[in-house]
């Protein structure tokens, strides 16, 4: 919980403040970021940025909204923003070998799964996973926003945004499939 004096005192532009402000939000930010970025210093570029974004639009910060979920948007809107930048370098087209996504119509046993991964280990599944898919996946399964409001973000169709994360659904899938039956070898 963030407290209502310490903002007061970043918008005054109190620099004391504004850094306290800052090693309070970092670990949940650097979440948010690590997500969508692979490289840790361009996550941490991309924290800066949106901190930047924060203490810049404090003014506009409504205290009927809890303080964490105001910054995390702002923060997800900013990857996004960067996303759209880097987008014209990047406009390659992103070929993926959907023939080893297959689906099995065998049972996997989630809750077995769900004792035997961590988090970290997930996370490392979903950044295996191709840049769109992961960060649709990432914006939809866990950030929470819809298809519409996804392809809004990223100019795409919600066909496209929906695509992206069955594809991401079907790969985690399989990858937790195969990471069972080794397990279940050993």
């Amino acid at each position: 919980m963030i407290d209502t004096q310490l903002l007061k005192a970043c918008k005054r532009k109190d620099r004391m403040a504004q850094h306290q402000l800052y090693k309070r939000c970092f670990g949940f930010l650097m979440s948010v970021c690590v997500r969508y970025k692979d490289d840790h210093d361009e996550a941490r570029a991309i924290l800066n940025m949106g901190f930047l974004k924060i203490l810049t639009n404090l003014d506009k910060y409504k205290s009927s909204v809890p303080f964490e979920a105001w910054s995390r948007r702002i923060m997800i809107n900013t990857i996004i923003d960067e996303f759209r930048k880097n987008r014209k370098e990047r406009e390659t087209i992103e070929y993926s070998n959907f023939e080893q996504v297959e689906e099995y119509n065998t049972h996997i046993d989630f809750n077995t799964a769900d004792r035997q991964f961590d988090a970290e280990e997930l996370e490392m599944m979903i950044k295996t996973l191709p840049e769109m898919s992961q960060k649709v996946f990432n914006m939809f399964a866990i950030d929470g926003y819809s298809h519409k409001e996804i392809s809004n973000m990223l100019g795409m169709s919600t066909g496209t945004s929906k695509w992206h994360v069955s594809s991401a659904r079907k790969a985690l899938k399989l990858m937790i499939k195969e990471k069972l039956a080794v397990s279940s070898r050993k």
